[in-house]
């Protein structure tokens, strides 16, 4: 189930890269200039929210894919599952990485930019039941990642963060 899952979940991602890279146009009459820094600042801010030196609420749905999807027909609902959480809109969205970028897609408008970035939503969101799966001890797997998490979602906002302004200073 964890591949028809994860299938769910790519093509969930691959869709949301579309919709976003679709209204990209929108972004257009900025000066090309803009993008950048635009973006970078927005890493920057939801580096701050992520660690909790800023209070930001993010546009979302804050509420998880109901469970009764997956009784229904355990196939077609880890499809469904995953492909609600691939595309990031029916699903609970607690870190600002994902935020940042949705709008780096918007203002890029680069369809390889879109897909390669709904592509790692999606796999990003995959490894977390493969390895929880992997570990072998999911209890003490989720123990081990709810200490972790804060400083996955600062640490990642920050490697972004570093890389936009990178690509913004070459």
């Amino acid at each position: 189930m964890l591949g028809v899952f994860t299938a769910g979940l790519l093509l969930g991602g691959t869709l949301s890269a579309l919709v976003l890279w679709s209204a990209s146009g929108l972004t257009s009459p900025l000066p090309a200039g803009w993008w950048a820094p635009i973006t970078v600042g927005a890493a920057l801010l939801g580096v701050a929210r992520d660690a909790g030196l800023l209070a930001l609420r993010l546009p979302q749905n804050s509420r998880q894919v109901p469970q009764d999807v997956l009784q229904r027909d355990l196939v077609r609902g880890a499809l469904q599952f995953g492909f609600e959480m691939g595309t990031g809109v029916r699903t609970y969205v607690s870190a600002s990485l994902p935020y940042v970028a949705a709008l780096a897609v918007l203002l890029a408008n680069d369809l390889a930019v879109a897909l390669l970035t709904g592509l790692g939503f999606a796999l990003g969101r995959a490894a977390t039941p493969a390895l929880r799966f992997a570990s072998g001890a999911g209890e003490e797997w989720d123990d081990r990642l709810q200490d972790r998490l804060p400083l996955l979602k600062v640490g990642g906002g920050a490697v972004l963060a570093a890389t936009l302004l990178a690509l913004a200073l070459r």
